[in-house]
């Protein structure tokens, strides 16, 4: 059987041929499988060394201090750290976020809206982005926390990071940015944006699933409370024995994504081109989001006359998403979407195709000439 054409890179990225056989030498015994944390004999020592030659490589990544790198089991968890561990302790905290946040901080900021911590929503433009005058008129005297994400998971629309993060900066805000869908596919300094929190993932950048990390920014303005307790493990912000084959894993995959930044995003700028001028001739195609501000793996395209799931079923030979994978199992219309101000049948009509480093320039022109295929077809039974 053969497979469909892969256009979910935004879901997940297959992990890099090297990243692979790299983590294999860390699982069996005759590698290096001890425990990262046991010190007193040389499996541990050497497993040390791996998850700290690991952190060096995530850190220079982002221009951070390997210091700062906190290992987790995702950016989803990295979320809920940032989140959660910057108002614990709290007097009557506030929180700044966006009503198109992943759900990682939508979630999260709910579960402790219902714990008593005030939340501001802010709305993006139909863009998606939101801007930095709307996150000052929205500080208070009591907001501990603003948490905005980099890279729109559905949009591939890019934030303002950096404007935002000099007024807080100055206001003494904590700064949280998800970065899951940033890093590798644009440049990221946390020192340049002044960030204080940002949430990585390994699966997002040719890695491994199930690790991820949090920089957390050197300084005694920066304080979160661990939600993890044991060992004491990562300084003491998350505990747990450490998954060595892993962050081995998500340490090389950094290091190939710093070294091919510059080629990866002119090869997905190719193929974003060449898929769009496949598409010109078809009227009635919407590209939902920023036409400037953002990465060019990710196209968001609503289709007049067409629902999504029927498009879907009809491109047999893509594989595509209506949405973030976190949210496909619900028929709602995206809350992304309908988040930047479409009605609910348009945002019915939207399909999110991603790119990535494996994919192809035929590719992109059979997903097009797909895409024509059956958005005629479909709109001639009408």
């Amino acid at each position: 059987m053969n497979k469909p054409v892969y256009l979910d890179y935004a879901a997940t990225t297959p992990v890099a041929p090297s990243v692979a056989e790299e983590m294999v030498k860390y699982l069996t015994l005759d590698g290096v499988f001890g425990n990262p944390a046991s010190r007193s004999h040389a499996y541990g020592w050497q497993a040390e060394a791996a998850v700290e030659s690991a952190r060096r490589q995530v850190a220079e990544l982002i221009n951070a201090d390997p210091r700062e790198i906190v290992w987790t089991s995702g950016a989803t968890e990295s979320d809920n750290l940032a989140i959660k561990g910057a108002v614990a302790g709290r007097d009557n905290p506030h929180i700044v976020t966006s009503i198109i946040e992943h759900k990682a901080v939508l979630d999260t900021c709910k579960w402790l809206e219902q714990h008593g911590v005030e939340v501001t929503w802010l709305t993006p433009g139909p863009d998606g982005r939101i801007r930095p005058e709307q996150v000052t008129e929205a500080l208070r005297g009591n907001t501990v926390l603003v948490s905005l994400m980099l890279v729109n998971n559905e949009l591939g629309c890019i934030t303002d990071v950096a404007g935002i993060g000099r007024i807080l900066r100055e206001r003494g805000v904590l700064f949280h940015v998800d970065a899951a869908q940033a890093a590798g596919k644009m440049p990221v300094d946390v020192s340049a944006l002044s960030v204080d929190l940002m949430s990585l993932s390994g699966h997002k950048v040719y890695g491994p699933k199930g690790v991820g990390a949090l920089y957390v920014r050197r300084s005694p303005d920066v304080r979160i409370e661990a939600q993890i307790h044991g060992g004491g493990h990562e300084r003491g912000m998350r505990s747990g024995t450490l998954p060595t084959h892993q962050i081995v894993g998500m340490g090389k995959a950094f290091a190939i994504a710093k070294d091919g930044l510059e080629s990866e995003t002119a090869h997905l700028e190719q193929l974003r081109a060449s898929f769009l001028q496949g598409l010109a001739d078809l009227d009635g195609v919407t590209l939902n989001g920023s036409k400037e501000y953002r990465v060019p793996g990710i196209v968001n395209l609503s289709f007049e006359g067409v629902e999504a799931e029927s498009l879907m079923l009809g491109l047999r030979d893509l594989a595509v998403s209506s949405g973030s994978a976190c949210a496909s199992a619900t028929i709602e219309p995206s809350f992304v979407l309908r988040g930047i101000g479409l009605s609910d049948e348009l945002a019915h009509r939207a399909l999110r195709f991603s790119f990535g480093r494996f994919s192809t320039a035929e590719e992109a022109t059979f997903a097009a000439s797909q895409i024509v295929d059956v958005v005629s077809r479909l709109r001639a039974v009408r």
